[in-house]
């Protein structure tokens, strides 16, 4: 596909022209409906007409002003955790029983391994992959599985960790119209939903040449107009302290940059490396980004990315983590941020540490008591932690199942699921947790103080991604197919 090449300061946005976005006639029945706010979504149940459709959209806009939605049009998928960001589902009647047959909708095979999430909008499946060294965009009929279009986005894929990871690990998003994707390499860019390339741009040319160990895996949050990224990397050498830690706002239709700042810390070899994605804490009365890693978790204002607060001392040896210093403290999982509680995970043999978000979380708060709601001594490696209910859902790499009482951080069960490595982070729906070890085992456990396994579902393909569910469907994104799983 052609492009136009725009200068920007030091490093370049290969974009569409006005005339080559429009070379390729849409089909109508794939015009995007009318724009809602990316953090929400809608459903197209029972609306067939484009009236309906607009209808329904005016219907959303006004829920969402009033502040509340309802959770029959909450139907759409369209970023790594869901519609709020928390990886829980209003979703009803999802199955919970399944095999490569049985309740299996369809199977789209897909051209390469991948551990990225699928988004969901409408009638449309969003999802990156590897193909052999190329990186692709991929979307796909939710009706019946079949690929609607596939687009190269970059090349120079790498596998890490001997299968468990490459080049395509993070998420995609999209509010409908767009979809936006990000590959471990730096590339960044933004599709049409009919795969019409937007613009592209590298971040290694943008911001600095990324220095990270298994590539920049961080899925970029997708909000209002912009996304957000956060880039933690650096040197890991001994001898070298040299960091590069960036947090990043782009305007989310031209790919440029609205502010970039400097995230200093004083991390060093490969703790400066940070797997873990950002999100956006809001409660109604304040708003702000979320980042993690380099031995600290900071909060940062959306409008000039200003240092709001800070909470360090996660490395020990400290009152929060009495261990010794480890020089590969690298952050992988991500804090589940939600309204009055931010949940912060370590790494490795660390501690989990639950924040109060008030008025006191401002400024360095490493020493704050008061704004530590608990901290226990045991982290998740690699999965965010879910909470439901009043809850806390704590999967561990080895399939342990923890369950902690969110308020005052008191275990109520810790035992063992599927004996297998789990990479992918667990998702509610209709009461039941569900996610999947690497060799392809999907575990769905009963939601609730008492520990019950409902399902083990052998699925004979490796798996990394989390579920996904829309629309009444869950979906399981396998390194060698995308399922759709639903009750005949």
């Amino acid at each position: 596909m052609d492009a136009q090449k725009v200068a920007a300061g030091d490093y370049t946005i290969e974009r569409l022209t006005a005339q080559q976005s429009m070379s390729k006639p849409i089909p109508s029945s794939h015009i995007p409906l009318i724009s809602t706010p990316p953090m929400q979504r809608t459903s197209n149940k029972n609306f067939s007409t484009s009236s309906n459709r607009n209808a329904k959209a005016m219907l959303l806009g006004g829920l969402l002003a009033s502040g509340t939605i309802s959770g029959a049009m909450a139907d759409n998928w369209p970023q790594w955790r869901g519609p709020k960001n928390d990886g829980v589902s209003t979703e009803k009647n999802i199955a919970t029983q399944w095999s490569p047959k049985e309740n299996v909708l369809w199977r789209c095979e897909l051209p390469g391994q991948a551990g990225a999430t699928p988004v969901v909008w409408n009638d449309r499946i969003f999802l990156t992959s590897s193909e052999g060294d190329d990186l692709v965009l991929i979307a796909v009929s939710t009706k019946d599985g079949k690929k609607l279009w596939q687009q190269k986005v970059g090349s120079g894929n790498q596998d890490a960790r001997a299968g468990e990871g490459n080049s395509a690990s993070p998420s995609p998003s999209t509010d409908g119209k767009h979809v936006w994707c990000f590959f471990g390499t730096g590339i960044l860019a933004c599709f049409t939903v009919d795969g019409q390339m937007v613009w592209k741009l590298d971040v290694n040319d943008k911001f600095g040449k990324l220095d990270i160990q298994f590539g920049m895996t961080s899925t970029p949050v997708l909000d209002g107009d912009a996304l957000y990224l956060q880039l933690l990397h650096g040197p890991m050498r001994r001898d070298d302290n040299t960091r590069t830690g960036k947090v990043i706002k782009l305007d989310k239709q031209t790919g440029e940059t609205i502010w970039s700042v400097d995230r200093i810390t004083q991390a060093e070899f490969e703790c400066k490396h940070s797997y873990a994605s950002p999100f956006i804490y809001r409660d109604g009365k304040q708003e702000f980004l979320v980042v993690h890693g380099a031995d600290c978790i900071t909060g940062h204002n959306l409008s000039d990315g200003k240092e709001l607060w800070r909470f360090g001392d996660l490395n020990g040896p400290t009152k929060i983590n009495p261990k010794q210093s480890d020089p590969t403290f690298r952050f992988v999982a991500s804090p589940l941020v939600i309204p009055g509680s931010i949940i912060v995970p370590t790494a490795k043999e660390g501690p989990m540490v639950a924040l109060k978000v008030s008025d006191a979380l401002q400024g360095e708060s490493s020493a704050k008591s008061d704004v530590v709601a608990w901290n226990i001594p045991r982290t998740p490696d690699v999965s965010i932690p879910l909470v439901v209910d009043g809850l806390v859902y704590v999967l561990h790499k080895d399939g342990k199942l923890q369950c902690l009482d969110h308020k005052t951080g008191q275990e109520i069960y810790f035992q063992r699921t599927y004996t297998g490595q789990h990479r992918s982070s667990p998702t509610y729906a209709d009461g039941h947790i569900y996610f999947a070890s690497n060799d392809g085992h999907c575990t769905v456990v009963k939601a609730g103080r008492d520990f019950q396994i409902v399902s083990t579902n052998p699925m004979g393909e490796a798996i990394t991604a989390s579920p996904v569910v829309a629309d009444g469907v869950l979906y399981i994104r396998s390194y060698q197919a995308l399922y759709a799983i639903k009750k005949q």
